[in-house]
């Protein structure tokens, strides 16, 4: 609806009259000083101006980066403390000074980066503040403009519809709860991530820019420190085996013990790994099966692999790809995820026209497909997914140095969200796996050779 002002002619001029003679009706007439139109928009770009250069990403950052700090500082004490335990001297000391020494250089390079933002926000504020000044002073001046005082009645207004909501919402209080609903999520609401906690090139520095690593939310007793690395090793598109760490610390120095689960000599033949999305649950690697619209469950204990086969016209082979604008990646038609309450598949088929498709891997003995949804995002706008409390998150590339978070779908209420706005601040420019590990609440990210990791954080 559009609003019009009628301003009469008499506002607008002042008429003035003497006294007439005889002869002659003499008329003055006095025009108001003309509005400023130049001034009015160059206020309001302004203040658009202070509105883009201030904005809540900016908070997040710092908090990342304190949070950060939080949790690497008690680490390393404990890290010092552990090898001042048990030094033995020999192999063991050199490998805990190596891993120290990482820590050391990541927690300085976490200073540096909080000591620059923190000056660069200081830098900001001062620079707005001056601004903000300024504009008041500005709209101030134009306000002398408001002759009908149009202005100073609407503020009244407002002020008093403030008055009356106040007054309305004393006399039925509402009851807030106690908490925020969290759906069934035992960690609460996830809302964003830290800094990057862990960041190695484990023992291929530059070797293998495709792969996947992560921690086995449901191991096998005495296994409960293992970590698990899949490195795409046959053209950047297949592999045949998974390798073992006992802790994360030998996994950074790429010490791997017990070594290799191979599921083939062959690499690629029948039920060996296609592409870089792979997980790790109850003892066994899920991942893309060799040129198939299947998943293959690799048992490491007894060396079995068992198949799932995906609805009609699943698209695979790289014809169903995570991309960018610039590029996709290739064989990433199928990405496995974990969550506290097991495996997942996402996938997409051709009645969905490319949108993203969940589906819970069920059973233990034989696999199936559990509960199905579909949902509307578009799978090439997307760059990785993972699941986290039974909700299905989704990324995408910003720039070399941010992936966002911008996507989620929640499979208790089926309720879409595509603007949850959680950027990650990248260590290298290509995210090719992205598992989120309920264990610990930890997004582990392979990237061009490098294995990252995030903790993800609830509320």
């Amino acid at each position: 609806m559009k609003l019009y002002v009628i301003v009469p002619l008499c506002v607008l001029f002042t008429v003035t009259t003497q006294a007439p003679s005889r002869d002659e009706c003499i008329c003055e007439v006095t025009s108001e000083k003309p509005f400023p139109h130049d001034k009015l928009g160059r206020v309001a770009g302004n203040a658009s101006e202070c509105n883009s250069t201030i904005n809540a990403q900016m908070t997040q950052e710092l908090e990342s980066l304190l949070l950060g700090l939080e949790h690497r500082l008690p680490q390393l004490q404990e890290d010092v403390s552990v090898l001042e335990r048990e030094d033995d001297g020999e192999l063991y000391a050199v490998l805990s000074l190596f891993v120290i020494e990482n820590e050391l250089r990541e927690i300085n390079q976490l200073i540096d980066k909080l000591n620059s933002t923190t000056l660069d926000r200081q830098h900001l504020t001062t620079n707005t503040t001056k601004k903000l000044e300024d504009l008041r002073a500005e709209m101030k001046e134009l306000v002398t403009y408001d002759t009908m005082k149009v202005i100073e009645t609407q503020q009244d207004n407002e002020r008093l519809k403030s008055e009356l909501s106040d007054c309305e919402t004393g006399l039925h209080p509402t009851t807030q709860p106690t908490q925020p609903p969290h759906g069934n999520c035992p960690h609460g609401q996830f809302y964003n991530i830290t800094a990057p906690r862990v960041y190695t090139q484990g023992e291929y520095p530059g070797s293998y820019p495709y792969g996947a690593w992560g921690r086995d939310p449901k191991p096998e007793a005495g296994k409960e420190d293992w970590y698990w690395m899949v490195i795409l090793t046959s053209g950047n598109k297949f592999a045949h085996y998974v390798r073992q760490y006992s802790s994360l610390s030998s996994l950074i120095v790429g010490v791997s013990k017990p070594g290799n689960a191979q599921i083939h000599a062959a690499n690629p033949t029948t039920n060996t790994i296609q592409g870089p999305n792979a997980v790790m649950y109850g003892g066994a690697l899920y991942y893309n099966c060799y040129n198939k619209d299947a998943v293959c469950r690799f048992n490491i204990t007894d060396k079995t692999v068992t198949t799932l086969q995906l609805p009609k016209d699943t698209r695979y082979n790289s014809k169903g790809n995570f991309c960018r604008l610039e590029q996709c990646y290739p064989f990433t038609d199928l990405d496995l995820a974990t969550d506290e309450s097991g495996v997942w598949v996402i996938y997409t088929t051709l009645q969905d026209f490319g949108n993203l498709v969940l589906s819970k891997v069920e059973g233990n003995e034989t696999m199936r497909l559990g509960q199905t949804w579909k949902t509307s995002v578009y799978k090439q706008a997307v760059t990785n997914t993972f699941m986290a409390c039974g909700v299905l998150y989704a990324t995408r590339y910003i720039d070399k140095d941010v992936e966002e978070i911008f996507y989620s779908f929640d499979t208790l209420t089926g309720e879409e969200n595509f603007k949850i706005g959680v950027y990650m601040n990248k260590m290298s420019a290509n995210i090719y796996s992205l598992n989120y590990s309920p264990v610990d609440q930890m997004l582990h990210v392979y990237s061009d050779s490098r294995m990252v990791s995030y903790k993800v954080l609830f509320r």
